[in-house]
């Protein structure tokens, strides 16, 4: 897989929450201001690895594994009429959500309480242990588990 598309609302937000609080980088943007959108292309690669020149960049981008785009229509920040993304979690049920492995479910989860981030299941909530669901700002929820401890699940 080579990415997953997620709508937002407003870039700010959801580019400080996947850098600042999930640990992502900012692969690449591409905007296009005649169809009034924007990209933005988010993953866990080192700095370093990155292309400096545009076209190599975009190649890159597009070669890298795992990666979300970010897709943001633009007003959608400042409509007051807009009420969000259908997360896929309500009815109609559709898509559910990503994962991410972290070294230590429980480490994560305290670091995101102190961030403020919004749980939809703690780590030793309901009848699967060891794993939780937090939220994007948009509502997506994201899992969080620990590879070793999904054996005992």
């Amino acid at each position: 897989m080579q990415q997953t598309m997620y709508r937002i609302k407003d870039p700010k937000v959801s580019l400080d929450f996947y850098t600042r609080v999930l640990g992502m980088r900012l692969l690449h943007t591409l905007d296009y201001p005649s169809m009034t959108f924007s990209l933005y292309f988010m993953g866990y690669c080192k700095a370093e690895d990155i292309p400096v020149d545009i076209a190599e960049r975009t190649k890159w981008c597009f070669l890298q594994k795992g990666t979300i785009e970010l897709t943001y229509n633009y007003g959608t920040e400042s409509d007051p009429e807009f009420k969000g993304y259908h997360n896929g979690n309500t009815e109609p049920k559709g898509f559910g959500h990503i994962g991410l492995s972290v070294p230590d479910v429980d480490v994560a989860c305290k670091r995101f309480e102190e961030l403020g981030v919004k749980f939809i299941k703690k780590p030793n909530d309901g009848k699967m242990k060891g794993l939780a669901f937090i939220q994007d700002p948009d509502g997506y929820w994201i899992e969080i588990l620990t590879a070793n401890r999904m054996p005992t699940l």
